[in-house]
């Protein structure tokens, strides 16, 4: 799939068909005269059209004859799908491209007083409908009647069309051994299972010291299930690895890692990734070995919640610093087997806002979670990986490309950051409401978005 940032030709599609729209916005002529009605002895006619492509939501113009001047005598498809129509006059008429018109034939009709077809025409050509890449709804659903964010569910399990909410989404992972198995962290509420092939929503929990709150779900690269505790202290294990073979109930190996939100793999060479909060710590532990080093690179100060990705090919990773509102990156050494010192990628340490740019120019809002993707566009380049990331407080996802610039990609349709739930296109419709978590989803090439106070997981992909 392709997963690129927009550009700005849909603000300047939004200019030109503001323009036509103020052309519908009088029923009169330039002379001063009414459009004309509708005539029943004369045909209807398409004579042209424009653009002649687009997706859903784009602004078409169908020019013709005898179109008439009541809009709600008019009927239009496009693809075989109904488009709603919002201005007319004899000659042309103005509708948006409805979603899945994948056909693009476009059929224009004029109905009558009790909504028979009096009049038929199609235009001679086809319009090439484009899929757009969408935000739609995976799977939760909420109680529409409630207003309270935290009670407006069910947590149950179940099919994806029965499954109720999600509480939290702290985190999420996919099974190495099992890409149909999707693992959402809860923080302090539920953990859940998607399962993919059954299309299902479950519960898994831990027991002992495992249980209880948790930052992140984590795997090894040889599958072991990583639960990763919120401990205040250096004496409490708060790291616990669980055993494939077992179903994740057996416990292999517990270790101590105070204020930890990370455990995250390197892809190649195995060795797991850590933090702690008090001293602005990333740990190297290698599974092999059993070698333990938490204070193994010092970031740039203490009291930090660091989040760890590394890129698929290992050689670098980002460090997402939630509570500063910045992201740092550390570059691998293949030959010590370690990441070296991290420097800024982008953001202003304790800065907060929602500014597009490169370095220090971007301002954020709590980045947590964020995965690498494919952009076909870099490929045979040294690094073919947008990095997507959520942008917490800021109620959207934004991406970060290899160069380091940063774009809002979903979210905050036309500029406004307020929080809300809707599907639809990524700049100019999709809202979320504390997005705290995302994955790539590399079978079905989906970004998948734990949307936590909408209690639903999001898709972003393209329609289908």
């Amino acid at each position: 799939m392709k997963l690129k940032t927009r550009s700005d030709g849909w603000r300047i599609q939004w200019i030109l068909f503001a323009l036509v729209t103020l052309c519908f916005a009088s029923c009169k002529d330039d002379d001063g005269q009414a459009e004309p009605a509708f005539d029943p002895s004369k045909p209807i006619v398409i004579t042209d059209f424009t653009p002649k492509e687009g997706g859903l939501g784009s602004r078409l113009v169908v020019y013709g004859d005898n179109f008439g001047n009541d809009i709600s005598k008019i009927r239009v498809t496009i693809g075989g799908q109904k488009a709603n129509v919002i201005g007319i006059k004899n000659q042309s008429l103005y509708c948006f491209v409805p979603a899945r018109a994948y056909d693009g034939g476009i059929e224009v009709s004029i109905v009558g007083d009790e909504g028979e077809e009096v009049a038929y025409t199609e235009a001679e050509e086809k319009f090439v409908y484009k899929k757009k890449m969408l935000v739609t709804t995976l799977l939760g659903v909420t109680k529409p009647e409630i207003t309270d964010e935290n009670s407006n569910f069910d947590v149950k399990n179940g099919p994806w069309t029965d499954c109720g909410g999600l509480e939290k989404m702290e985190w999420m992972v996919f099974d190495p051994n099992n890409k149909n198995r999707l693992y959402v962290c809860g923080g302090a509420k539920s953990h859940r299972i998607v399962d993919f092939s059954e299309e299902t929503l479950g519960t898994i929990s831990f027991s002992g010291g495992a249980s209880g709150s948790a930052n992140v779900l984590s795997f090894t690269n040889d599958g072991q299930l990583i639960v990763v505790r919120d401990i205040a202290n250096e004496t409490t294990n708060a790291i616990f690895f669980f055993s494939p073979e077992s179903n994740f109930t057996a416990q292999t190996k517990a270790m101590t890692a105070r204020g930890c939100r990370a455990a995250t793999p390197h892809p190649v060479n195995g060795e797991i990734y850590t933090s702690r909060y008090d001293k602005g710590w990333i740990g190297r532990y290698d599974p092999v070995t059993g070698e333990n080093e938490p204070s193994k690179i010092q970031m740039y100060r203490a009291s930090i919640e660091l989040f760890v990705a590394i890129h698929p090919t290992g050689n670098y990773m980002y460090i997402m610093v939630r509570n500063r509102h910045v992201i740092y990156r550390a570059d691998y050494n293949w030959e010590t087997k370690t990441f070296g010192t991290p420097y800024l990628a982008s953001g202003k340490d304790g800065e907060t806002g929602c500014v597009d740019g490169v370095g220090s120019m971007v301002r954020m809002n709590q980045p947590q979670q964020g995965c690498f993707a494919p952009n076909p566009d870099y490929a045979g380049q040294a690094d073919e990986y947008d990095f997507y990331f959520v942008d917490k407080q800021n109620q959207c996802v934004r991406v970060m490309t290899p160069a380091g610039k940063v774009t809002v990609y979903a979210g905050r349709p036309n500029g406004d950051g307020a929080k809300g739930f809707n599907d639809g296109d990524l700049r100019t419709q999709a809202r979320f409401n504390y997005p705290a978590s995302i994955v790539y989803d590399e079978v079905r090439g989906w970004l998948l978005v734990g949307d936590s106070n909408n209690h639903r997981i999001r898709k972003i992909a393209y329609e289908e």
